[in-house]
């Protein structure tokens, strides 16, 4: 199936000048439709790619990529960040980590004065509370805001090192050159915290053994409390703070039992890798991408190509596949607007990392290449009323 796709993409690799929304110069990006793409650019430790394809009425997937310093000192440490939060419920939550979270990073990085694995809770636990504190201020006139959360998956390339941390469950993977074969093989870098997964649930259950209900079956989708696929992210409020679970929030969130403590966690799972000359790329991605295609067909699809693109050919293949699915033509699914689209596909953000070992194997005190980029959605016409998030949309959050 995948080889179908990828024939596709040959064919139609070139896209017409007609279809595309030039803003500025390549650098900021370009549109094609729904779907924004940077085919190319540079980071400190190599190359990069980045593709976004709306889906929601209102873009919940949020992306970044920066690069240079790290904190806020003139000594560093210089290297990359990259940054997949994938919201739901709303666009509020992952937003607001977009504005956040790296400066959070740089404020203890420069206290600390180097990358580590402490810096990044810390950073982690300090954009949760300032969310809560949002969701408080706004509660009254907007009380939706405490079911709108984000999954959050971030990287950061500094000193040789690799940092995974994640919240959720989008996902990271590496491309590693078996030196035996010559094969590319697929590594998940990340944990996922999605309740379908039997580990999680069991983890769920382990941490609330009083409550036989904490994962729910519904509609054959597993849930907490039938709410929510994910255990770990920021914000989703009204599951962490007994107080935000009650009028005037819908009361399709509010649940009948009482609790006293955190339904979820704003823990992100955190691993560390020493980069090595064999790791070629690393695919920062939202499960809107991982719903269509595995971690090895990703992996193939990005080594059988030119860097230039590797974001966007993995965003439309995975259209493609979403096609396929319902029995439409790619041609069809792309004519399908924004809200609507989300019937088929989900937001897709990708983010390709490449590793240029010799880059990669610098000092942290040397400087680089600077970049700071943003993932976009479609932009509206000015003065133009994007429709509100109905309770109904609100419920279809995983």
């Amino acid at each position: 199936m995948l080889s179908s796709s990828m024939n596709f993409l040959r064919a139609c690799w070139m896209p017409s000048s007609d279809n595309i929304v030039h803003r500025g110069s390549n650098s900021a990006g370009r549109h094609e439709g729904l779907l924004w793409y940077k085919d190319i650019g540079q980071h400190m430790n190599g190359e990069f790619s980045m593709a976004v394809v709306q889906a929601n009425n209102l873009l919940e997937d949020q992306s970044q990529i920066e690069s240079g310093s790290l904190s806020f000192l003139d000594s560093g440490p210089y290297g990359t960040f990259i940054g997949v939060y994938d919201g739901h419920g709303g666009p509020e939550a992952s937003n607001y980590v977009y504005d956040n979270l790296f400066q959070h990073l740089k404020r203890f990085t420069s206290e600390q004065q180097s990358m580590s694995t402490d810096v990044i809770k810390k950073a982690f636990q300090a954009t949760e509370e300032g969310f809560i504190s949002l969701v408080t201020k706004q509660w009254q006139m907007k009380p939706q805001i405490a079911a709108v959360g984000s999954c959050c998956l971030v990287g950061v390339i500094c000193d040789g090192t690799l940092y995974i941390a994640n919240l959720g469950d989008s996902r990271a993977v590496l491309g590693r050159l078996m030196r035996s074969t010559e094969e590319v093989i697929a590594v998940q870098l990340s944990a996922e915290h999605n309740v379908s997964i039997e580990s999680v649930r069991r983890e769920m259950h382990s941490l609330h053994p009083d409550d036989s209900h904490i994962v729910v079956l519904k509609h054959n989708v597993w849930r907490v409390k039938g709410l929510l696929q994910v255990s770990r992210s920021i914000g989703d409020v009204y599951l962490k703070k007994p107080e935000f679970n009650r009028e005037p929030l819908y009361s399709k969130f509010r649940l009948r039992e009482p609790f006293t403590r955190p339904l979820l966690s704003c823990e992100p799972s955190i691993a560390v890798y020493e980069l090595q000359p064999h790791d070629q790329f690393i695919i920062f991605a939202s499960d809107g991408l991982w719903e269509h295609i595995s971690n090895q067909q990703a992996v193939d699809l990005i080594r059988s190509h030119p860097h230039n693109g590797s974001a966007k050919r993995l965003v439309k293949v995975a259209m493609l596949e979403a096609a396929k699915k319902r029995e439409m033509r790619y041609s069809d699914l792309k004519d399908i607007d924004r809200g609507i689209r989300r019937h088929f596909h989900d937001d897709i953000t990708v983010i390709v990392v490449f590793l240029d070992s010799n880059l990669v194997s610098r000092a942290s005190s040397v400087r680089g290449p600077t970049t700071s980029l943003r993932g976009c959605g479609v932009i509206l016409p000015t003065k133009s009323l994007a429709r509100c998030t109905t309770p109904t949309e609100l419920n279809t959050i995983s």
